[in-house]
């Protein structure tokens, strides 16, 4: 009778020339790189520029890459072998279990974070701009996430929001809480003046056109003066109220004496926080019953088989515009409270690198994926603040950092995604 092993199969000798001459075109890649950036500092010598070496940053430099390259092969080679089976139903309910229990945390965390001890006025604007990139990115994720289309151009439904509320506050005199709807369904509208002629595209080509109309946009708020105020932008734009209630600040019939509370100037970045906070969470519950929805269901039929769908009767052109015009009207959303918090705009805040971040967001986060969301903006916007300190190293280690996180996590941070539907909810199927 044959003998079947049940224990690991042997694994070859590793190959120490090889891994050695691996790991030194590595540190040769990290010398070539790092040289002018950590090898070399500018100076000030008496009113003139001078230039002085770093060697010894760099060496350690070159030192961490061909030591690290040479451990991750080491123990990549050592690494053992996925089975290739689906999760069980059990692995699957503890997963759900584990997400829940994160989603809970996070939201007590942003609940408690204006009143936790060391939480002030830098620790707020911090979390007030991760909630923003938050919603941006849960708005983009409809159309590159759900939809599987391309779209570079995400900004201009921002600025649109943005100078929307900007415009009719200033020449009209409405309040925050009118412009609010008013701005998203601007955004709507520019997302479907967009969407109509080009969503018969497909992948790069409408890329560069939703990269083409982002820079439109930019542009034309550049240079039409007379409407956007071109590159000096709109100032003295109204900040929010207490619900059309009450202003806030520092005289009679204000926020804190209809409350009967001490005056504190706290008292209306507080207030702007949680505001965007509410704007997140029904943001977050917006996409969620979406996805749920007949319409949702065509978004991923789309983005797995689009001719599939086709055979099936579904019209792709208005399923992708209704993704297109949804997301632009959240992106509409956060512009007009972007707006309302700085009190000023110009088009320099609504540049191209704007709607990469927003883009990284969504793929650093996992395509589809809410929670995973949560987590790559508070990486995009907390590490550059974190990482201040080292001066001109700062975006050399946020560069770092990104890579490393796509090596360990090719499909994103989450990259598993709950279905919107199973076939067998009890089987996990």
């Amino acid at each position: 009778m044959t003998q079947v092993s049940t224990g690991m199969a042997a694994r070859p000798a590793l190959d120490f020339p090889a891994l050695i001459k691996d790991a030194a075109l590595t540190a040769f890649v990290v010398f070539f790189l790092a040289f002018p950036m950590i090898g070399l500092q500018t100076y000030d010598q008496g009113g003139s520029l001078a230039v002085r070496g770093r060697w010894d940053l760099l060496a350690y430099a070159v030192l961490i890459g061909f030591v690290g390259r040479l451990l991750f092969k080491i123990a990549l080679a050592f690494k053992p072998a996925k089975a290739n089976k689906e999760p069980s139903a059990e692995a699957l309910t503890r997963q759900r279990q584990i997400a829940t229990v994160i989603r809970w945390a996070l939201l007590g965390f942003a609940l408690a974070l204006p009143f936790l001890p060391f939480s002030d006025r830098s620790w707020l604007d911090r979390g007030i701009n991760v909630l923003i990139y938050v919603m941006l990115g849960w708005g983009l994720n409809i159309v590159v996430g759900l939809a599987g289309l391309l779209d570079l151009g995400y900004v201009a439904f921002y600025a649109v929001g943005a100078y929307s509320y900007a415009l009719l506050s200033l020449n009209f005199g409405l309040d925050f809480w009118v412009c609010l709807p008013l701005a998203g369904l601007f955004a709507a509208a520019f997302g479907v003046l967009l969407g109509a002629p080009t969503l018969r595209l497909r992948g790069d080509y409408l890329a560069i056109v939703t990269l083409g109309f982002g820079e439109i946009i930019r542009v034309v708020l550049l240079n039409w003066g007379s409407l956007s105020g071109g590159p000096n932008g709109i100032a003295s734009i109204p900040r929010m109220d207490f619900f059309g209630i009450a202003p806030f600040g520092n005289r009679e019939g204000a926020f804190h004496t209809l409350f009967g509370l001490e005056y504190e100037r706290t008292h209306q970045i507080i207030f702007t926080y949680f505001v965007i906070l509410a704007l997140a969470l029904m943001t977050n519950w917006m996409v969620n019953r979406l996805r749920k929805l007949p319409i949702g269901r065509a978004w991923e039929a789309l983005r797995e088989d689009e001719i599939a769908c086709k055979s099936l009767g579904m019209n792709p052109t208005n399923t992708k515009l209704t993704a297109f015009a949804i997301g632009a009207m959240l992106g509409g959303f956060a512009g007009s409270f972007f707006a309302a918090k700085q009190g000023f705009i110009n088009p320099e805040s609504f540049t191209f690198m704007e709607s990469a971040t927003i883009l990284a967001i969504v793929v650093l986060g996992g395509m589809g994926s809410q929670i995973g969301v949560v987590f790559a903006a508070l990486f995009l916007v907390l590490l550059p603040e974190v990482t201040r300190d080292f001066e001109q190293s700062r975006m050399l280690l946020f560069g770092a950092a990104m890579i490393l996180i796509m090596v360990w996590r090719p499909k994103g941070v989450v990259s598993h995604r709950e279905p919107t539907l199973r076939l067998n909810p009890e089987k996990g199927a």
